[in-house]
């Protein structure tokens, strides 16, 4: 019986000779930061999904830029703006990771919007969503989201 060394064999030992010799490691890297200091940043984080993970991804986001830019000396105004399936974000019972998130950013600043065509069109109570207060309510999330683009807010595009 003849010994074949086939590609496939060179390729396994060549993958698992470089696996056992590099070890897997994480390095944190000094941000370093190219342009102007942020200064003030004003954004608008549209929230149109229905899925708790895509919230506290969005939730998480909002944290963290607001985290960074004041940690670099300047500052983060984020506006939420939440209309179709999105207004189940502060819809209840909530799911206590949520509303941690949401305390969260509440906390260090984001204002939450609700859009009132979507109030209208779910037959939905303002009084029952989370934290909600009148004044949060806007004529329509859609438009809402468009002025503020229209008058130097950025749009967080990720949905």
């Amino acid at each position: 019986m003849k010994n074949h060394i086939t590609l496939r064999d060179v390729l396994i030992a060549t993958f698992v000779s470089i696996v056992l010799t590099n070890p897997v490691r994480a390095e944190y890297v000094e941000p370093n930061i190219k342009h102007a200091p942020y200064g003030e940043v004003k954004v608008v984080v549209p929230i149109t999904s229905d899925d708790p993970a895509v919230w506290l991804f969005r939730l998480r986001n909002v944290g963290n830029g607001i985290t960074v830019t004041g940690g670099l000396g300047g500052g983060m105004q984020v506006k939420i703006v939440m209309y179709g399936a999105g207004i189940k974000l502060l819809s209840q019972p909530i799911d206590p990771k949520i509303k941690e998130a949401i305390d969260a950013a509440r906390a260090a600043g984001a204002q939450f919007n609700v859009c009132n065509v979507t109030l209208k069109g779910m037959k939905l109570d303002w009084h029952a969503l989370y934290g909600l207060k009148e004044e949060d309510i806007v004529p329509s999330g859609f438009a809402e989201v468009g002025w503020l683009a229209s008058h130097g807010w950025a749009v967080d595009p990720a949905n």
